[in-house]
């Protein structure tokens, strides 16, 4: 694997839950100090999910399915689209808090 700087990449499946998606990126954004990427698969939600990652958080990758692929096919994306050293997936009900 080639050293691209990330040390974690976080992979966030997210179906129709924008709000707890929202704090989940905002925490990881205000608390995290390591070099991550996020990349959150949104499995064709109706809610404005995908509208709302795209426009709060730009620094975010996208992956916006037209269908509900499942929470295993949707992490295997993440995990594939990943180049970190080690991988996190992580719900989007979750509140990263500093140490």
């Amino acid at each position: 694997m080639r050293d691209t700087g990330v040390e974690v990449s976080i992979v966030i499946v997210n179906w129709n839950a924008r709000d707890y998606l929202r704090d989940c990126l905002r925490s990881i954004r205000d608390n995290v100090s390591i070099a991550v990427e996020t990349i959150v698969i949104d499995n064709a939600s109706s809610d404005g999910s995908a509208a709302m990652v795209s426009g709060e958080f730009p620094g975010v990758a996208l992956i916006a399915n037209t269908a509900n692929r499942g929470f295993a096919a949707a992490n295997n994306q993440g995990i594939r689209a990943a180049r970190g050293r080690y991988v996190l997936l992580l719900n989007p009900d979750t509140v990263v808090y500093k140490e």
